[in-house]
Order: C-alpha cells, then sequence, then structure tokens
C-alpha cells in the first residue's frame, strides 16, 4: 500500500534498514534515531553569521543514508537522467538509444510535428509567458480555446486550467473544503489530494483502495457529523495501473449528498473508446461526477491542470483558488500543444487501440514469465513488484545495462515490501519492444 508522502520519514522501513546497516551505515542510523546529527547543530553565538548548514538537516541526512547504502551496494543513481531529444518510446541518455518506460507520453503525442508546429505559432501570436495571472492581464483566446475543449470531451458546462498539475487537486480542494467538512479518498490517493487537505483544514479519512462498499459503510457512519464531504478517486492509479468501479462510488456520493473527485491524470487519453477517460470507460454522463481533475503533461503533450464541471464551480475556483489567482497564466505554448494534442486524440482513436493493445500484450507476457505486476489492469501503467527497494533499484539498474530505461519506485514512495519497477506504455511501443523488455525483465528477476 502507498505510503502518505506528506507525512516524515523519520526512520527506514525494518528490512531495508537491516540491509543498509550490513554495508556500513550503522552508526549514522543510530544517530539519526537519537536526534543527533553530524556536525554541530547548536545556536550559533552572538553576533555570528554564516548560512544555515542544510547538509545537517535531517531530511538531507536521511537521504545521505541511502544514497551510502545504494554505493556500498554498486546500485547508480537512477534519478535525474538526461534525455537528449524526446522521450517517447525510445530516449537516448549518454549518447546511448534506450527503449523507454519512463515515460508519460502515452499517445506518442510529445514531439508531434502538428503539436510543435501549434507551440510554435503559439509563442509567434502570444510570445512565451503571459506574464501575468489570468485575472488581471494574463488571458489569451488559447486558454478559453483549450478549456471549451476539455469540457466538451467530458460533457460539462465549463473548465479551468491551472499551470501545475499537483496545484489543481492542492488549490481546488483547499478552496471547495474547510474546517467542518470531510474529505474522504481512496487509501492509495495521489500526493496532491493530501496536500490540498492539509491546505483546506478539513479532517480526512481513507477508505481500502477501490472498496465502494467500505466507503459507502463509513459515510453510514459519520456522514451526519460534516457540513459538506468530498469523495477523492483516481481514474488510473498511478503505482498499480488499476481503476475503481466508477458507477458504484457514484451511486455512493448520490446517497451522501457528497462531491465527487476524479483525477484523471492517468485514465485520461488511455480509457474509453475515444480515449476521453474513465467517465467514457463506463458510459456515465459528465455531470455525474462533480469535479473532473486531469493533468496536461501526459496523454495531451504539454504540461499543467485542469478542472471541469459546472459553469459555477469554474467560477469559483477563478477569483478564489489561489494556484490560479495568484500564479501567472498558462503558457501559450503549452495551451496551444494541449489544445493540439486533444484535436488529434479525437481524429486518431486507434492511437487509444493501439495503446490498449501494447499494454494487454505487456501483462500477458509478464504474468506467462512469473512476474509479479500487482493489481495493474494492463491499460497503461504495470509494475513489476519486486518486495525490497534493494532488488528494485538492481534490477532497474541491470535493465538499463541492456538498454531498457525503466524506474524503480522505492521506499517510502511506496511500502517496502510493494516496492516495484514502474512501466509506462506508448502507443509508439513496437511488440518486438515489448517481448524484449519482458524476457529481460523475467531473466533479471530471476538472477535477482
Amino acid at each position: 500500500m502507498k505510503k502518505d508522502k506528506d507525512r516524515p520519514n523519520r526512520g527506514l522501513s525494518d528490512a531495508l534498514r537491516e540491509r543498509l546497516i550490513e554495508v556500513g551505515v550503522k552508526r549514522r542510523l543510530n544517530r539519526l534515531d537519537h536526534g543527533m546529527l553530524p556536525g554541530s547543530m547548536d545556536a550559533p553565538a552572538a553576533g555570528e553569521v554564516g548560512a544555515y548548514p542544510f547538509d545537517q538537516h535531517p531530511a538531507f541526512q536521511e537521504l545521505r543514508i541511502i544514497s551510502a547504502g545504494a554505493d556500498q551496494l554498486g546500485i547508480p543513481n537512477p534519478y535525474f537522467r538526461a534525455h537528449e531529444g524526446i522521450a517517447g518510446a525510445t530516449t537516448v541518455i549518454g549518447g546511448r538509444r534506450y527503449s523507454n518506460f519512463a515515460s508519460y507520453n502515452y499517445l506518442g503525442l510529445s514531439g508531434h510535428p502538428q503539436i510543435s508546429q501549434a507551440a510554435k505559432q503559439a509563442i509567434d501570436d502570444y510570445g512565451t509567458s503571459v506574464s501575468a495571472s489570468r485575472l488581471v492581464s494574463g488571458e489569451r483566446p488559447i486558454h478559453r480555446a483549450l478549456e471549451r475543449e476539455l469540457a466538451r470531451v467530458h460533457g460539462v458546462a465549463d473548465c479551468v486550467v491551472f499551470v501545475s498539475g499537483h496545484a489543481t487537486n492542492a488549490t481546488a480542494i483547499g478552496v471547495l473544503c474547510g474546517p467542518g467538512d470531510l474529505v474522504i479518498l481512496d487509501a492509495l490517493i495521489h500526493n496532491s489530494v493530501l496536500q490540498g487537505i492539509n491546505l483546506s483544514g478539513a479532517k480526512r479519512m481513507a477508505f481500502p483502495h477501490n472498496d465502494w462498499s467500505a466507503l459507502d459503510r463509513m459515510l453510514g457512519d459519520c456522514r451526519h457529523s460534516f457540513k459538506q464531504v468530498l469523495i477523492a478517486l483516481e481514474g488510473i492509479y498511478s503505482m498499480d495501473g488499476d481503476f475503481p468501479d466508477l458507477p458504484s462510488f457514484i451511486d455512493v456520493k448520490n446517497r451522501y449528498r457528497a462531491m465527487l473527485m476524479v483525477d484523471e491524470a492517468h485514465s485520461f487519453g488511455v480509457m474509453g473508446p475515444r480515449g476521453y477517460g474513465i467517465g467514457e470507460h463506463f458510459g456515465v454522463d459528465g455531470h455525474a461526477v462533480d469535479i473532473w481533475m486531469g493533468t496536461l503533461s501526459k496523454a495531451l503533450a504539454g504540461c499543467g491542470g485542469y478542472i471541469a464541471g459546472q459553469a459555477a464551480l469554474v467560477e469559483l475556483l477563478k477569483y478564489r483558488a489561489p494556484g490560479f489567482v495568484y500564479s501567472v497564466g498558462m503558457a501559450p505554448p503549452l495551451a496551444a500543444a494541449a489544445l493540439a494534442a486533444l484535436q488529434i486524440l479525437t481524429a486518431e482513436p486507434e492511437r487509444v487501440v493501439r495503446l490498449r493493445s501494447r499494454a494487454r500484450l505487456f501483462v500477458q507476457l509478464a504474468r506467462e514469465r512469473g512476474v509479479d505486476i500487482g493489481l495493474s489492469q494492463g491499460l497503461s501503467v504495470i509494475p513489476a513488484i519486486t518486495g525490497s527497494s534493494i532488488k528494485a533499484g538492481q534490477l532497474a539498474d541491470a535493465l538499463f545495462q541492456r538498454g531498457i530505461n525503466v524506474q524503480p519506485i522505492l521506499y517510502p514512495a511506496v511500502n517496502e515490501r510493494a516496492a516495484r519497477l514502474r512501466f509506462f506504455l506508448s502507443s509508439e511501443h513496437s511488440e518486438d519492444q515489448i517481448l524484449a523488455a519482458v524476457a529481460a525483465l523475467a531473466e533479471e528477476l530471476h538472477r535477482l
């Protein structure tokens, strides 16, 4: 189960701790446990001037402990590798070409000539920045064109776009909920929702993953205690690649007069016959969900986030959401890129069909080879669970040496026993790439 990322992690998991102790960091771990940091954190003497020693900050020290253990085990740092071009089904790192399974470019639209041209034209028309909050003088026609198209595909009245997907969740929840309210969320919900609840001051409760009947029971016990209730789900869960039974959750929210928010970050462009998301997948009316949230950085080849729903909801957020009111408006080339991506998505639904075909092939082959893919439904996100952060790091490095780029997901992002590699599929992956990747994955897992 995914650990709430907003909670402080003052200590490593037992299994990981034991292994790091074996490679020679016991003394540093004990110092961290007892609040003792290398060097001195005593208050400076009167008149003493100097920069704060961030290398002695507890969180930084924990990073150093993990890094030291990885170095001792010979596991290179897999993060912040520079991709020397467009990262799609393949990518170039350090001059070498890799099969790439570490990109959200689900439909291969980032780098598409039509989308790049739209972004270039927007620069010529509006510049690289709108240079102000949209509320005051940052509004541009390209913003409303994108919002109208997003509202159309969701089947709702209006939409508002934000400059950050993470900030979209955080700032919207912070406005819509407050003290005396309840946000009840799936146990595997994204960090951005948790941050929004912290900002709102609302009470937080979690129900077991994808369990609408548990949600029903919980609301039956406590709904009377709160003014407003917001239920938060994801369309596709980004760590596990599964999805909720949306119609059942809609029934529950209706019974308890709650708001329902669905985060479509990983499901828009992936689910449904045209890729319009989990609502289209289940054939539900757009107005059956109160708040559709999505990001522009995945299937839509841009950057930012959006909220779609009733006109009153959108107007409220435009005037009250801090992440909109006090932030510069979306850069014109990003808005133009997302709008062009939406147009291609509508015109070329075969991209969505091909993506799902490739993902199903990966799942079938992985299961035949005994790879633990957890809850994945074979849509776009497929984990390979190792049960150990160290094994996940070793496995990712072994595959990298074989020309396959895939990222490990380690504790505390997930429970130590749920450590994994996370494969993102693209419509542009060839069948040969998938055959080779699964074969290499199974072979290296067997070696471990």
